[in-house]
């Protein structure tokens, strides 16, 4: 790292941001471009604003090579505020939804839309703890359904989609808040794809909505006025005051990503990373990751020795080394190095060094 000062974060999020990005944001922290003032103070309406939430949009549209029949939307309220702006939106017909629950955050999601509307569980990994993706297959969803909702990556248990669900004619929601932009995807799958932005693209704060133009203008006059995609679709982004500095913020990371060989180098990058500490963990004596090999995430590494007092000395003794927030999820425990685009392979590789110290020094 070029800061002697900085840690290795492995915070499940809010997460790393390029080192890059934030010296180049605080060089322009009280003057931007030139314009005497902040991105934090100056108008949203300002000429200055336009020019950055319009570049931001237009480099992400470049990145993920987003069809013109979308609109990309940036707001408030987390993945959270999404779980139930999508069934607000989009339960329009039958007023029914299928969900996929594989962690955490899909079965939140499920929760909040049965509030609205008849949701159904079509697969769960709950009974074995979430560590596997179930399989799903077309004949499995309710053709009537308004949507399909899954979660691609699973921040807590360390799980990920291994394969697209095919859904037919179904729109397909999904929810990419811990990977959008770590690997290559294809835009025109899905019916809406949303991400908070505090993992891999910016400061939390943001959230990120890519959604297709025919499923907007649907929500009942009934709900508020703000979780009506149509109003943020027909204002750009900005029918209230956005979240002006992460936006910028975003731009900048989505603009480095650019420069840097686009979606396809970060993948590699991350493949490599992510495969350097499974298979490190899996040739352990001491450590061991729970989760089905197929169905490992890129982003969220999970492990745990078997003992919660030794996962704890590890945590401790990690960050005494410089190697910050590797304890697991509250809910259960062990350890997780979040290994988003902005950690370094290095990063990896201090870790690694780390936990073939520790093993050593607490074997038996």
């Amino acid at each position: 790292m070029n800061n002697q000062n900085r840690v290795y974060n492995f915070s499940a999020g809010p997460s790393m941001l390029p080192l890059d990005v934030l010296e180049s944001v605080a060089q322009n922290i009280t003057n931007y471009g030139g314009s005497g003032q902040s991105v934090m103070e100056m108008s949203h309406r300002s000429s200055e604003f336009e020019t950055i939430i319009a570049e931001a949009e237009s480099t992400l549209r470049e990145l993920l090579r987003i069809p013109d029949n979308y609109k990309v939307l940036f707001l408030q309220g987390g993945g959270t505020l999404q779980f139930a702006m999508v069934p607000l939106n989009l339960l329009r017909n039958s007023r029914k939804a299928d969900y996929i629950v594989t962690g955490t955050w899909a079965k939140k999601a499920a929760e909040e839309a049965a509030k609205f509307g008849d949701v159904k569980i079509t697969a769960s990994s709950e009974e074995s703890t979430f560590t596997y993706i179930p399989e799903v297959q077309k004949q499995d969803f309710r053709p009537d359904a308004d949507y399909v909702h899954f979660t691609l990556n699973n921040t807590v248990y360390g799980t990920r989609f291994p394969y697209i669900p095919d859904t037919g004619d179904i729109p397909l929601v999904c929810d990419m808040s811990s990977c959008i932009l770590s690997e290559e995807i294809d835009v025109s799958k899905y019916g809406m794809i949303y991400a908070g932005a505090q993992k891999n693209v910016g400061p939390a704060g943001v959230t990120i909505v890519i959604i297709r133009e025919d499923l907007i203008g649907f929500a009942s006059k009934s709900i508020p006025t703000y979780l009506d995609y149509k109003i943020h679709a027909d204002n750009d982004s900005m029918y209230n005051t956005p979240p002006c500095f992460g936006i910028y913020v975003a731009g900048e990371v989505f603009k480095k990503i650019k420069a840097e060989g686009g979606i396809a180098a970060i993948e590699k990058i991350n493949i490599e990373k992510a495969n350097k500490l499974y298979d490190y963990i899996d040739g352990s004596d001491l450590y061991k990751c729970p989760i089905v090999k197929k169905d490992r995430s890129l982003m969220n590494v999970v492990f745990i020795t078997g003992d919660a007092n030794l996962d704890k000395k590890f945590t401790s003794e990690a960050k005494a080394a410089g190697l910050y927030n590797l304890a697991g999820h509250r809910s259960i425990g062990g350890m997780r190095a979040s290994i988003y685009n902005a950690m370094p392979a290095e990063g990896v590789d201090e870790l690694i060094a780390f936990m073939k110290k520790f093993e050593s020094e607490n074997r038996g």
